[in-house]
C-alpha cells in the first residue's frame, strides 16, 4: 500500500508543480518548438523512470535495436496495464504521441501534458471523431512525430493472451508509409492490476519486433494488417511467458 500511496503523491505533486514549467515551455516553444518538445519529452521520461523506481519495477528490454531512430514510426502494443504507457514511453528515442481514450481530456494538468506531447484522444462511440483522430495521427507522423496505439481498444482484463486488434488506427502507417514497430509487453499487470490497490515489485518484459513496412507485405496481409501485427506480438508474448526472470 505504501508504494501505491507514494506513487499517487508523486504524480499529484508533479502535475501540480509542473504547471509553471508548462507555461514557460509554451513561451519558449514560440521560438523553437522542437527544442521545447524534446525538453518536455525528457522531463516526462524522467518522471516515469522515478515512478517505476518507486514501484520497484524492473524492465527487461529485448530487441531495442529494431526501433528506427531517424524516422517516425507507429508503435503497436498489447495492453494489460496502465503502466504499459509508462514502460514504453521512457524508451521513445524521439517525440511520440499516444492514442488515449477521450475521458483523459477531463483530468486537469494531465490533459495539458498529454496535448503538449502530441497525444490524441479517441471517442470510441463517434465514428467521425475517430476519423479525425486518425487524420491527426497521420499529420503528426508526416511532421516527424511517432505515434503509439494499443489496437485491442481497451486494457485486456481477460485471461486471453491478447484481444483481437482493431484495424482503423493502422491507417496512420498505411497512409504515411512509416514502419510499424510491434511491442510485446509481458507481466505488466503484475505491477498493479492483478492485486489492486497494492503495487508490488515486479519484473516485466518489453520486446520490440522487427519493423513492419506495409508496402512490403503481400496484398492479403495488407488487407488485414492488424491481424498480422497481432500475430507477431502474440508470438513474442508466448516466448516471453516462460522467461526465467519472471518466475525467479
Amino acid at each position: 500500500m505504501l508504494r501505491y500511496l507514494l506513487t499517487l503523491l508523486f504524480i499529484f505533486l508533479f502535475l501540480l508543480l509542473s504547471l509553471p514549467y508548462l507555461g514557460l515551455e509554451w513561451i519558449l516553444g514560440k521560438f523553437n518548438r522542437e527544442a521545447s518538445d524534446l525538453r518536455q519529452l525528457h522531463t516526462v521520461q524522467t518522471v516515469f523512470k522515478i515512478i517505476l523506481w518507486i514501484c520497484g519495477t524492473k524492465v527487461i528490454v529485448i530487441g531495442e535495436e529494431n526501433v528506427p531512430t531517424d524516422i517516425p514510426v507507429l508503435y503497436v502494443a498489447n495492453h494489460k496495464s496502465m503502466f504499459d504507457i509508462i514502460i514504453t514511453y521512457i524508451r521513445c528515442p524521439r517525440r511520440t504521441g499516444y492514442v488515449s481514450k477521450d475521458v483523459m481530456k477531463k483530468v486537469p494538468s494531465l490533459n495539458l501534458w498529454m496535448k503538449r506531447l502530441y497525444c490524441l484522444f479517441l471517442n470510441r462511440t463517434d465514428i467521425k471523431e475517430g476519423l479525425k483522430m486518425i487524420l491527426a495521427g497521420i499529420d503528426n507522423i508526416k511532421n516527424g512525430i511517432s505515434m503509439c496505439i494499443f489496437p485491442e481498444g481497451t486494457r485486456n482484463k481477460t485471461d486471453d493472451l491478447i484481444l483481437p486488434f482493431k484495424e482503423g488506427s493502422f491507417k496512420m502507417s498505411e497512409k504515411t508509409g512509416c514502419p510499424i514497430v510491434p511491442m510485446a509487453l509481458t507481466n505488466t499487470s503484475a505491477i498493479f492490476e492483478d492485486h489492486f490497490p497494492l503495487v508490488k515489485p515486479t519484473t516485466v518484459i518489453l520486446e520490440y519486433g522487427a519493423p513492419i513496412y506495409p508496402n512490403e507485405l503481400e496484398k492479403e496481409e495488407r488487407k488485414k494488417i492488424g491481424a498480422y501485427c497481432q500475430h507477431t506480438i502474440e508470438e513474442m508474448l508466448k516466448k516471453n511467458a516462460t522467461h526465467e526472470a519472471l518466475h525467479s
